[in-house]
């Protein structure tokens, strides 16, 4: 998912190089659903300390809708379940881009949508259920961990709240990111259980390298594989990523 990249490349060049970004696949395990990964103007955070993600961005909201354009173009309805990421929150997407969404999944007959959002949008997610009504809308968080030490002074994820309960009240799935520096297997079984608890459905993602100052921690990084992969990997509700592009796109 553009993991790697080392400043701004400008949207043009960006489009002359297409055929290396994938942006759209399908899951054919677990919950299946079409997955695009298309491109807004950016995450407006841009403070999460392990992420590099944010590159794939572009200031013209034309270009960026004809590129999406493209990639929903591959949508066929097969699942009845479309799943929609960009690089950062729905709310950075375009306005044409969501119309031509709603469009195609009413052609199409998909009645559920997974969109992402950062928490600071959590007031603005009522506004959205409004505007996909007829829709089941599922709104993901990028959580990462419920450790609020780990998650706000090293990660700097900008998710001011530590209960639970509260985090979840506005969201219905949730990322985490595993194998990282401070994780034990005790650690993050604790953000496994209260991801099912609180959410529909979990994604736990291994930390990759990428252009930031956080690198994957080798003793998490084999806790995890080891110690909760085998006991997780066939749990429906849990989607395990060991590379950033196993869900087929990204580069």
């Amino acid at each position: 998912m553009l993991f790697g990249i080392n400043g701004y490349v400008p949207c043009v060049l960006r489009d002359a190089f297409l055929f290396i970004m994938e942006r759209y696949s399908k899951i054919n395990e677990k919950r299946k659903r079409e997955i695009v990964l298309l491109r807004g103007k950016g995450c407006i955070y841009k403070k999460c300390a392990f992420c590099d993600y944010h590159l794939d961005r572009c200031d013209d909201e034309t270009l960026n809708f004809l590129l999406n354009r493209k990639v929903l173009d591959n949508v066929t309805g097969e699942y009845g379940d479309l799943e929609v990421i960009n690089s950062g929150s729905v709310f950075e997407l375009d306005n044409r881009t969501l119309e031509l969404i709603k469009s195609i999944c009413l052609d199409k007959k998909i009645p559920v949508i997974h969109f992402e959002s950062h928490y600071f949008y959590k007031d603005r997610i009522p506004e959205l259920r409004k505007q996909f009504s007829g829709f089941d809308i599922k709104m993901k968080l990028g959580l990462e961990t419920f450790d609020y030490e780990l998650r706000e002074k090293f990660l700097k994820k900008g998710i001011p709240d530590s209960d639970p309960e509260k985090i979840s009240v506005d969201f219905d799935e949730a990322n985490f990111l595993f194998g990282i520096k401070g994780q034990t297997a005790d650690s993050m079984e604790n953000d496994i259980k209260l991801g099912l608890l609180f959410f529909d459905r979990i994604c736990i993602n291994l930390m990759c390298p990428n252009s930031t100052r956080i690198s994957p921690d080798k003793n998490a990084v084999n806790e995890f594989m080891e110690r909760l992969y085998p006991k997780y990997k066939n749990n429906k509700r849990i989607d395990i990523l060991i590379n950033n592009t196993d869900f087929g796109v990204g580069d």
